[in-house]
């Protein structure tokens, strides 16, 4: 029998919504990241029991085969520990897309803070008020 549990959340969702001020934009990234970053410590997780329960059970169907059961058991249980080896190694697939989506977060705040962040520090400590963007385009 399985151990496994389904997963209640951790991070709170970033809503969509249309705040596109510098510190939001900064905000929902750092969301963003760290909820990748739970996400991917959460599928190494699954891999490794994924691959440990593939072992278990193969070993099960080594037991079964050794107790001189009927092999249409032996072959059912190789059959599960196949399936959870490969479900092991496309888990390591999205765990490797999620740990890219992390690392490209990263680049994005980054990016988003070099273009914008010497413009929202001039905004933010300036006392008169500063019309919004596209005031101008009128």
């Amino acid at each position: 029998m399985s151990d496994l549990v389904p997963h209640t959340g951790g991070v709170a969702s970033v809503p969509a919504d249309d705040d596109n001020r510098y510190k939001a934009v900064q905000a929902k990234l750092s969301k963003l990241g760290a909820a990748m970053d739970d996400a991917v410590l959460e599928l190494e997780a699954l891999r490794r029991d994924m691959k440990a329960n593939a072992a278990r059970t193969l070993t099960v169907a080594g037991d079964i085969e050794h107790a001189d059961l009927d092999p249409l058991f032996v072959v059912a249980t190789n059959e599960v520990s196949v399936a959870l080896g490969g479900a092991a190694i496309e888990v390591k697939n999205l765990n490797d897309t999620a740990e890219e989506v992390v690392d490209l977060t990263h680049q994005a705040k980054r990016t988003h803070s070099k273009l914008y962040g010497a413009l929202d520090d001039i905004r933010s400590n300036r006392r008169a008020k500063t019309p919004r963007p596209g005031f101008f385009n009128r």
